[in-house]
């Protein structure tokens, strides 16, 4: 996204810094001005104002998305994998892993944040630190979890290990609507690789009328 950025800078929002700022914030700052920005599991469509999708694009570039029979995956998966990643940053002090709490890892020289943390090997969508002062990385799928996204994950590790970590260990997490069987032995030989499925439940809680006075 950001060498596409880059190649239309009459596209962007006035004032925005493309080099300063990451993916997720220059998706929002799209959809202010009236871009439609659609997030799949290996792309990221983006139409601008007025566009009208006559099918044209499914048919040329595929779509990841599950068949329209599957409805109990669809209703109950997050619409974006945005959504997943701002739910996991957000929430990442009420998650452990190796019963070790969590925090978000800010970088002590820029100041980044975890959240599509830059690396020269690709961005990772959530970085965190343990109470020990190890890593935690998180590759987030919003549908299902394709069998690259071990491949994916393994390049951030070793990333880390080489860079930052140093001594200190560092763990990979794979959070998905639902993971399939291959994943499974794939970490199998992978002894810091952990696989999670999430959960979207929706409830609604009724408020009673206002008591007369």
């Amino acid at each position: 996204m950001r060498e596409w950025c880059s190649n239309h800078p009459d596209e962007m929002p006035p004032g925005l810094n493309i080099r300063l700022v990451n993916s997720h914030r220059v998706r929002d700052e799209l959809r202010r001005i009236g871009w439609k920005v659609e997030e799949r599991d290996t792309q990221v469509l983006m139409f601008p104002p007025g566009f009208i999708d006559d099918g044209r694009i499914q048919e040329t570039l595929g779509t990841d998305e599950a068949p329209d029979d599957d409805d109990d995956i669809r209703e109950t998966a997050f619409e974006l994998e945005a959504q997943l990643q701002d739910f996991i940053a957000y929430n990442i002090q009420s998650i452990s892993i190796n019963d070790k709490r969590l925090t978000l890892y800010v970088d002590p020289a820029s100041g980044s944040k975890g959240i599509e943390f830059q690396t020269p090997v690709g961005r990772i969508d959530v970085l965190a630190s343990d109470a020990d002062g190890g890593f935690v990385v998180f590759e987030l799928k919003r549908g299902r979890a394709p069998d690259q996204a071990i491949g994916q994950l393994a390049r951030y590790m070793g990333w880390l290990k080489k860079t930052i970590a140093r001594d200190r260990e560092v763990h990979g997490v794979i959070v998905a609507r639902e993971i399939n069987e291959t994943l499974t032995y794939s970490v199998a030989a992978m002894p810091n690789v952990s696989l999670y499925e999430y959960k979207v439940r929706f409830d609604l809680k009724k408020i009673p009328e206002a008591a007369e006075k």
